[in-house]
């Protein structure tokens, strides 16, 4: 198992191991209340991170940085060609009357034009100002209106629809070009009588304190805000992660580093995984969809040694994994290779991290067999060459960390938000801990509030909303930065996320619930979609689930169900509520009893972008999800108390 293999050659390479020490501070009570990780790259005083592809033109003009997908596959692009793609669209932008500090807004799904585009409204000495593919009119005119942005490169027509009418009350209302119909051929047509000196001048004129970029919170609790990030935030968060993570990828796995970004460049750890692989040369290719069955294809194809990703993609996986074992008869066994996986991976993580014997050789038997049945599959979903992957956004399931793990593949977890230019902390490469979102990145402190509120100070912190000194003001004490969420440090400084701190419930009874650890817990089980844990004021913890319809239609599949049998009547059937409950059993594991979720209710319909109660970064909207499903959750509470 390679994985094995880099795990037992990274604990002789102690010179990689040692590159980083946390630094702890402790409390009176001896509670650790700050950990630091001294930085490994060191800040820049000139320059910026348009200077980028220049660079790597300059010192390896034929290294191969980009792949690019066409009708007869994954196409390289090297350095050299990638900043002369770069340096024609910035003249373009010129040609069009961009100005040093105007600010340029792209719609699009993710996709290779995205990060020419990036680099070339940098170098033509802009600000990006990313809108996702999904939002709504109302979101790009806010976006729009707020930023002042002059020009909107959308994806397509139907993108470039949305802007003009959302937009066509403006005062000045924006240009808009289309990446469809050609805009990045007309931005270079447009510039050529602009001369390559033109773009080099702006370029230089760039500092690392100048804003890169505007980029929009998800607006969870309310209209999006724009974070002004640096070149200095930017640079502080690829510089130090790439530093951190390559020379393991490098030296250890003796792999050369690939990546396929579907992350959502709109989402800042879309972009600083650019910025990273860019700056290290790690080959890069695109990929416009998050979703599972439209994913894997693309990931046989281009076959990635790691990934970055969020823990509904491992779930999707897992779960994938287990319904076409169901579908073959083998449920059971994968049932079975579940449970090994998860022993298996606790038994030899601890090992390596000399808290245990390992594995025995009556697990290591049933290792090797589910390996050959159930694990190599997995491998496969993924690409066959995955070793390594990075999970964010929200909190994975340890157990499912713990299965990757067996499968051959070690997922580290990571935190950070967009005011923190993505991870704040991560999980070190050579020490892994599942269950933790890992330590601070390098150059970046994380301190525990009285309240529990975990905080943040390092180059990587933003300096302040747009348009917004009151917001700024209310989260940026001292150069710390409150993230609104609750945590706790264990000895060595790793973070644990324990929920965020408006979403805290208080039952009638006075009981704290944190109901993201429920969450978390249920939606990583089918065929629970999407989730949301309520109990405010309330008698008791409960929630609203709703099924996901892959897992319906499998379940109803293999049943010998009609396919159209309506949702009211699946939620009905006892099968289907104790599938269901199943996983409310293993959320529950976690807490307390009196944490733990009494009723639950299945609610017809699904929590979407659409419908307003899921962000584009797949977060819920939790107070437009309880409005939505008010009457729901009142009939919970009016059947009375369940037993004690």
């Amino acid at each position: 198992m390679g994985v094995r293999k880099d795990l037992k050659r990274a604990k002789q390479r102690t010179d990689l191991a040692d590159r980083t020490r946390v630094e702890t501070v402790k409390d009176g009570a001896g509670a650790v209340r700050e950990a630091r990780t001294p930085a490994l790259a060191p800040a820049p005083h000139t320059g910026s991170t348009a200077d980028i592809p220049y660079v790597n033109a300059a010192e390896d003009p034929g290294a191969v940085v980009l792949r690019r997908r066409d009708p007869d596959g994954w196409r390289p692009v090297t350095a050299a060609a990638f900043a002369d793609e770069v340096t024609a669209v910035a003249k373009g932008l010129i040609a069009g009357g961009l100005e040093p500090g105007d600010h340029v807004a792209v719609m699009s799904r993710t996709r290779y034009e995205w990060t020419v585009l990036d680099f070339a409204i940098w170098a033509a000495g802009g600000r990006s100002v990313p809108i996702y593919a999904t939002s709504s009119a109302e979101q790009v005119e806010w976006i729009v209106r707020d930023s002042g942005t002059r020009l909107v490169v959308t994806e397509t027509a139907e993108n470039a629809a949305l802007v003009t009418a959302a937009t066509a009350g403006h005062p000045a209302p924006p240009g808009v070009r289309q990446i469809d119909a050609g805009a990045l051929a007309e931005l270079t047509a447009l510039g050529r009588d602009v001369p390559d000196e033109e773009v080099t001048k702006r370029r230089a004129a760039l500092t690392p304190d100048t804003p890169a970029t505007l980029c929009y919170t998800s607006g969870t609790t309310g209209r999006p805000k724009g974070c002004v990030l640096t070149h200095a935030n930017l640079y502080a968060e690829a510089a130090n992660t790439v530093e951190l993570l390559h020379p393991i990828f490098k030296e250890v796995t003796r792999q050369t580093a690939s990546t396929l970004l579907f992350l959502p460049l709109a989402h800042i750890l879309g972009r600083t995984l650019q910025i990273a692989c860019l700056l290290a040369r790690i080959e890069t290719g695109h990929f416009p969809s998050v979703k599972p069955d439209e994913l894997r294809p693309a990931l046989k194809e281009f076959r990635p040694t790691f990934l970055v990703g969020v823990p509904y993609l491992f779930e999707k996986i897992h779960d994938t994994g287990r319904a076409t074992a169901e579908k073959i008869g083998r449920g059971a066994s994968f049932d079975r290779a579940d449970r090994i996986g998860v022993r298996f991976g606790q038994a030899y993580l601890d090992r390596f991290l000399d808290r245990g014997k390992g594995p025995g050789p009556a697990l290591y038997a049933a290792w090797a067999l589910y390996d050959l049945l159930v694990y190599r599959r997995v491998r496969a979903e993924l690409g066959g060459r995955m070793r390594y992957a990075i999970s964010g956004g929200s909190p994975l399931d340890r157990d499912l960390n713990l299965f990757f793990y067996a499968a051959g593949i070690i997922v580290y977890e990571g935190y950070g938000l967009t005011e923190t230019s993505a991870a704040a902390t991560i999980v070190p490469p050579l020490r892994p801990r599942p269950g933790t979102v890992g330590v601070p990145v390098p150059g970046t402190a994380v301190r525990i509030a009285d309240d529990g509120e975990v905080l943040v100070k390092g180059g990587i912190v933003f300096g302040r909303y747009w348009n917004d000194p009151e917001a700024t003001d209310a989260v940026l004490t001292g150069g710390w930065f409150a993230t609104g969420d609750l945590g706790a440090l264990d000895e060595d400084g790793y973070l644990t996320i324990t929920g965020r701190k408006k979403d805290i419930l208080v039952t009638s009874g006075g009981k704290n619930v944190s109901p993201a650890v429920l969450e978390d817990r249920l939606r990583s089980r089918p065929p629970v979609g999407q989730c949301i844990v309520v109990g405010d004021n309330r008698p008791f913890v409960a929630a609203l689930i709703t099924l996901d319809p892959e897992a319906v239609a499998h379940w109803l599949s293999v049943r010998g169900l009609p396919a159209g049998t309506p949702l009211a009547e699946v939620a009905r059937d006892p099968r289907m509520r104790a599938a269901v409950q199943r996983a409310v059993d293993h959320a529950n594991a976690a807490v307390s009893r009196a944490e733990s979720i009494r009723a639950f209710a299945l609610v017809e319909g699904e929590f979407t972008e659409e419908n307003g109660l899921l962000t584009p970064s797949m977060k819920v909207k939790r107070h437009a999800v309880t409005a939505a499903y008010a009457r729901q959750i009142e009939e919970l509470y009016g059947a009375g108390r369940p037993d004690a």
